[in-house]
């Protein structure tokens, strides 16, 4: 089954080198499942550039950004998700953002990720930059969940 989401933030308004055939400037940080009854899948993650987007094979959870991907102030970030493989059950997908140190133990990101039995072709959230929403100024990227093959499409901030 595949599935398209299209995740916009309005108002917003955890590391490891990527391999040879990662996107050139993009980082990963990996988060290895710590639960026995849900573990990683095994192989390598996979993170690539195709067509005019990314394609994230995860068998562990893991954030991907670029760190000269950053927003400030009130922005919008976008993306369409892809989902090529899901996993056998409910895992997560979506955008990370107001991101800091994101390659040291004091990393420091918000994340707003969906299902993969999500609704598509909608805006699912929309939230005002206050309260724990109020420190969204930073890097922004990418979170896949374990056991997941996902296309991303799109990803930007305007």
């Amino acid at each position: 089954m595949t599935r398209h989401v299209q995740i916009a933030v309005l108002a917003l308004a955890a590391i490891a080198p990527l391999a040879a055939q990662s996107p050139k400037g993009w980082k990963m940080r990996v988060d290895r499942s710590t639960e026995a009854s849900d573990p990683d899948a095994p192989g390598d993650i996979k993170f690539v550039t195709m067509g005019s987007g990314f394609h994230a094979t995860n068998p562990k959870a893991a954030v991907y950004w670029n760190p000269s991907n950053t927003a400030s102030g009130s922005y919008t970030l976008k993306a369409t998700f892809t989902l090529m493989k899901p996993s056998g059950h409910n895992n997560y997908y979506g955008l990370v953002f107001g991101g800091s140190g994101l390659e040291g133990a004091q990393q420091s990101y918000l994340y707003f990720v969906i299902a993969q039995n999500a609704v598509n072709g909608t805006v699912v959230h929309s939230e005002p930059k206050s309260g724990a929403m109020a420190k969204t100024d930073g890097i922004y990227g990418i979170r896949i969940n374990h056991q997941l093959e996902v296309q991303v499409d799109g990803l930007s901030s305007k």
